[in-house]
């Protein structure tokens, strides 16, 4: 998928907000994201994505960088070391608010490109 918007559609998973992920183990995802072998994947991913959202050049990230699974991951997943949980092939680069957009199917919350202004189109009498 080669536009930004694209990749947000297939990415999307409509989710709701204030939904259980991983409730009283919430300890094991954060044992996982500290991980050495986390840490050596999550910079390959980034530089693979040139440090871009969603991995799209022109929406180049200045700021945190978070690494999206695209299959959420589940408890079962960090302890039995799902193929996915480690695999470039199922994670890409974003930002926050493309993340939430993601989790939550906030189209609003993406940052868009900014409007092309030509002289004159917000003076409808001077046209």
């Amino acid at each position: 998928m080669k536009t930004f918007k694209e990749r947000y559609e297939y990415l999307r998973l409509g989710g709701v907000v204030g939904t259980d992920t991983f409730g009283f183990d919430r300890y094991l995802n954060q044992i996982f994201y500290r991980s050495t072998e986390w840490k050596s994947v999550r910079d390959f991913v980034i530089v693979r994505d040139n440090g871009c959202d969603l991995g799209i050049e022109g929406h180049e990230i200045y700021g945190k960088i978070l690494i999206h699974h695209m299959n959420p991951i589940s408890v079962e997943d960090i302890l039995k070391r799902s193929d996915f949980l480690l695999n470039p092939e199922y994670l890409i680069s974003t930002i926050l608010t493309t993340h939430n957009a993601i989790h939550y199917g906030d189209e609003s919350l993406l940052i868009t490109e900014p409007i092309v202004r030509s002289r004159n189109d917000t003076c409808p009498w001077k046209r």
